[in-house]
C-alpha cells in the first residue's frame, strides 16, 4: 500500500461550523401545474447567461474552495489519484491499407492524439484486424492534435471510422462536455483535411459506405428528432440525401449498418431505453422492411453471413439468440415461424455475446457476476452446443475478445482488481497471465462481498462491500454506498481509481444492485422506471440501513455518491431520508422533475420515456411525489453536500443544480456545508483533461473523508 495513504487514520469527529454560503434572492414565482400550486422561488438561476446568475455561480465557487480548499490530504490524495489514473490510454488500432491510425493519451498529456504507424507483420497479435497494441514510449506520426484546434485542454477528439480501402478516416471533436460533436473527414493518404464536414450537432450511426465514396450519419434533434442521411465525398452537404426517420420525434434514436456488401442497411429505432425496432432496408430501392416493430422489447441485432442475429428479450426476460434468414421474399423475413432459436433463454441475464471464429462466447450475469460459455454452432440454424466455461472469479466482470483461430484475450476486472488480460486457449480453456496491470494496487488487501437486503416492498436486492481485510465491523467505519438504478444500465463490478484511494484510506466502498438496471433482466429495469421509480430508491436507502443494522456503519459515517441518473438517487434519498447520512456527492444530476419536461435545449429528450412527463396529469403525480428540488423542507438537518455540474452539460440541464444549491443552503439547518462545483467547460459527455479529473476527484474525496471524519495523522 502506498505509504503516503497508510498515514491516514479513521477516527470519530464532528465538523463545526464553517463559513456561511453566499447569499440567494428569492423570487415569488409559483406555477399552477395541473391545479396544483408548485413554488420555484429560484427560477431566476435557470437563466445561464445572465450576469446575475455568472456573479452567483463566481461565489459558489468561491464559497466551495473555502469550505474544500486545498489541503494536505486532498494533495496526498491527488498524487495517488495520479498514480492510479494517470495511465497511458491507448485505443485499438483500426487499419488503413499498409498503415493502422489510433488514439492515444502518453501519462501527463491532458487529451488523446490520434496517431498513424505502419501495420505491423501479420502476425502481431493474430486476429484479422487486430495487431500489438502501440507502445506509448515510441514516437509516431500525429494525424490530428487536439491542442491545434480548440482554446483549451478540455477539447478531444475520437476515431469514429475508417474507410475499407483505408484512406479516409471520419473523427470528431468535443468542445468540452457537451454531447454535441462536429464531424470531419481526413485523408490518411494525403495526410490532409476535407472539406467534407458536419457542424456541431448531435449525431450517431457515422460510418462508411462500402463503396468508400460516402458515409452514413444520423443527425439528431432535440426538436425535429433523428434523421439518417448519406454524404458522397466532395459534394456540399447541404446536398446529402436523407434516406430514413421522418417518421420519428426526438424521444428516439436512429442506428444504421451497411450489410450484405452494401446490398442491405440494417437499422434501428429505440425509444427510450425499452424498446427498440428493427428494419432493413434495400439500398438500390429505399424500400423499408421491418424485422420486429412495436414490440415490449429490445433487440440487439448483427449481420452474420446472410441472416441477422438477435439478442432479444423478446418472449425470453433473460435474452435469447435467433437467427432471421435473409432468404425469400423481403416481406418474409419477420416471419417468426421461420426464424431459429440458436441459444434459448437461460437462469441467468445474457448480456452479450462475441464471434470467435466458429465459437461463440457468451457473456452473462449471475447475480452481477460474469459467467462467460463458450458455444459452437454445429450447422447453420441449428441450436449452439456448450464447448465450456471460460472462467471469471466470483464478484468480477469479464470480456473477451478473439486472438486467432483458437485463441483469445480475457479481461477480468473487479472492485479490487485492476484491469488485467489474460491469453485463454479455445480447445483447452487454459489462462495464461498476458501481462500484470500498469496500475499498482495490492488486490490481495481487500474482501468482496455480497450480501442480499430486503427493500420496502419485499424485494430481495444484492449489493457489494469492499473492505480491507484488516477492518471488521464495528458499527463506526466510514463507509461510501454507490449506485445508478436506471436506463436499463448494469452497475456491474470494476475497479474505480477513487473508490481504490478510498479503500486504501480505510474507508468501506459498497455498491448497490437497484431497480431500474438490467442486471436481471427488463422485468428488473421496468420495476425501476416511470410510476417505479420510487422501488429505487428504496432499494438504495434499504442497503444503507442494512449496512447500519449489521454494524458496518452509523449515519454519522455514512457518505453517498452519484452522477447523472444517480445523482437524482442520491438527492431524493437524502431528501428523503435526511437523518440516515452524513455527505452525499451529487454529480450532473436530474433534480427537478417537475419542470424536466419543460427544459427543451439541454434535455435528453428520451429520458421523459423513462422519468416520465410532468405534462401528463398521471405522470406528474409521480413525479411531484419525489421531486428532490420541491421535496427540500425549511429547517430540516440535511447532510453535507458537494454538487457538481458544467455550463456545457447539454444532457442534463445545469440550471438544476444551480437551483437545489440554492434551495438547501437556505433550508438547511444542519449546520453541514452545502457547495457547488461549477466548471465552465464541463458537462455530461466528459472533456476535462485529466489532471482536472485528478483535481476534482481528489477534492471530492477529501470533502467525504472530512464530513466523516477521516483525519491525517
Amino acid at each position: 500500500m502506498p505509504a503516503l495513504l497508510v498515514t491516514l487514520a479513521v477516527v470519530a469527529g464532528s465538523c463545526s461550523r464553517g463559513p456561511s454560503p453566499p447569499r440567494t434572492r428569492t423570487d415569488d414565482v409559483v406555477d399552477t401545474i395541473h391545479g396544483v400550486e408548485i413554488a420555484d422561488p429560484y427560477r431566476w438561476l435557470e437563466d445561464q447567461e445572465a450576469p446575475e446568475v455568472r456573479e452567483w455561480i463566481a461565489e459558489q465557487n468561491a464559497y466551495a474552495r473555502q469550505v474544500a480548499s486545498d489541503t494536505a490530504l486532498q494533495a496526498r490524495l491527488a498524487s495517488r489519484l495520479a498514480e492510479l489514473m494517470d495511465l497511458p490510454d491507448v485505443g485499438r488500432p483500426r487499419g488503413a491499407g499498409e498503415e493502422e491510425v489510433f488514439a492515444m493519451r502518453r501519462a501527463g498529456e491532458p487529451q488523446a492524439r490520434i496517431y498513424v504507424r505502419d501495420k505491423p507483420d501479420e502476425n502481431g497479435a493474430g486476429s484479422p484486424g487486430e495487431t500489438d497494441e502501440p507502445d506509448p514510449d515510441l514516437d509516431y506520426e500525429a494525424l490530428v492534435d487536439p491542442a491545434l484546434i480548440g482554446p483549451d485542454d478540455a477539447v478531444s477528439v475520437s476515431i469514429t471510422d475508417v474507410s475499407e480501402d483505408g484512406r479516409y478516416m471520419l473523427y470528431t471533436v468535443r468542445d468540452g462536455g457537451r454531447d454535441e460533436v462536429s464531424v470531419r473527414l481526413y485523408d490518411i493518404r494525403e495526410r490532409a483535411e476535407l472539406p467534407d464536414s458536419l457542424p456541431q450537432a448531435l449525431y450517431g450511426g457515422l460510418g462508411f459506405d462500402g463503396e468508400d465514396d460516402g458515409y452514413y450519419y444520423v443527425h439528431r434533434s432535440r426538436t425535429e428528432g433523428p434523421r439518417l442521411r448519406h454524404h458522397r465525398i466532395g459534394s456540399p452537404t447541404a446536398e446529402d440525401e436523407e434516406l430514413w426517420g421522418d417518421a420519428y420525434g426526438p424521444e428516439t434514436f436512429l442506428s444504421v449498418n451497411e450489410i450484405d456488401d452494401g446490398r442491405l442497411l440494417l437499422l434501428g429505432a429505440q425509444h427510450g431505453w425499452a424498446s427498440n425496432d428493427v428494419f432493413v432496408m434495400e439500398r438500390s430501392t429505399g424500400e423499408v422492411h421491418p424485422i420486429i416493430e412495436g414490440e415490449p422489447a429490445h433487440v440487439n441485432a448483427r449481420y452474420d453471413d446472410g441472416r441477422l442475429l438477435l439478442r432479444t428479450d423478446l418472449d425470453a426476460p433473460y435474452y435469447r439468440i435467433v437467427a432471421v434468414p435473409l432468404t425469400g421474399a423481403p416481406d418474409e423475413w419477420a416471419d417468426r415461424s421461420r426464424w431459429q432459436e440458436l441459444l434459448p433463454e437461460s437462469d441467468d441475464f445474457l448480456r452479450s455475446y462475441t464471434r470467435l471464429g466458429q465459437r461463440y462466447a457468451v457473456s452473462y450475469l449471475a447475480d452481477v457476476s460474469s459467467r462467460i460459455v463458450l458455444f459452437e454452432e454445429a450447422a447453420a440454424g441449428r441450436p449452439w452446443q456448450r464447448l465450456g466455461l471460460v472462467r471469471v472469479p466470483q464478484y468480477h466482470s469479464g470480456s473477451i475478445r478473439g486472438a486467432g483461430p483458437d485463441s483469445a484475450v480475457l479481461t477480468i476486472s473487479g472492485f479490487d482488481l485492476p484491469s488485467t488480460e489474460y491469453d485463454v486457449d479455445l480447445t483447452t480453456l487454459t489462462q495464461e497471465l498476458r501481462e500484470p496491470s500498469e496500475i499498482s494496487f495490492e488486490s490481495d488487501l481487500y474482501t468482496v462481498e455480497q450480501v442480499f437486503h430486503t427493500s420496502a416492498d419485499g424485494t430481495q436486492a444484492p449489493m457489494f462491500i469492499v473492505r480491507r481485510n484488516d477492518l471488521e465491523p464495528n458499527g463506526n467505519l466510514p463507509v461510501l454506498l454507490h449506485g445508478y438504478g436506471g436506463f436499463n444500465v448494469s452497475l456491474t463490478p470494476g475497479f474505480r481509481a477513487s473508490a481504490g484511494a478510498w479503500l486504501e484510506a480505510g474507508g468501506v466502498y459498497a455498491v448497490a444492485t437497484l431497480r431500474g438496471g438490467s442486471e436481471y433482466g427488463e422485468i428488473w429495469h421496468r420495476s425501476g422506471m416511470l410510476a417505479n421509480k420510487q422501488n429505487v430508491f428504496d432499494d438504495f436507502i434499504s442497503a444503507a440501513e442494512w449496512l447500519i443494522d449489521n454494524g458496518y456503519t452509523n449515519p454519522d459515517r455514512l457518505a453517498i455518491t452519484g452522477s447523472s441518473n444517480g445523482g437524482l438517487l442520491v438527492a431524493s434519498a437524502f431528501t428523503q431520508r435526511p437523518e440516515l447520512f452524513r455527505a452525499v456527492l451529487c454529480g450532473f444530476p436530474d433534480l427537478d422533475m417537475v419542470r424536466f419536461h419543460a427544459f427543451n435545449e439541454t434535455n435528453n429528450v428520451p429520458a421523459l420515456l423513462e422519468y416520465g412527463d410532468a405534462s401528463d396529469p398521471e405522470q406528474f403525480e409521480f413525479l411531484r411525489a419525489y421531486s428532490p428540488y420541491q421535496a427540500v423542507e425549511d429547517g430540516v438537518a440535511y447532510p453535507a453536500v458537494m454538487l457538481t455540474q458544467g455550463d456545457l452539460d447539454t444532457r442534463v440541464p445545469p440550471l438544476q443544480a444551480r437551483k437545489m444549491t440554492a434551495r438547501l443552503q437556505r433550508a438547511t439547518s444542519s449546520g453541514l456545508p452545502v457547495i457547488l462545483r461549477y466548471d465552465e467547460r464541463a458537462g455530461h459527455a466528459g472533456g476535462r483533461p485529466r489532471s482536472k479529473v485528478i483535481e476534482d476527484t481528489a477534492m471530492e474525496l477529501a470533502f467525504l473523508m472530512t464530513m466523516l471524519g477521516m483525519n491525517v495523522r
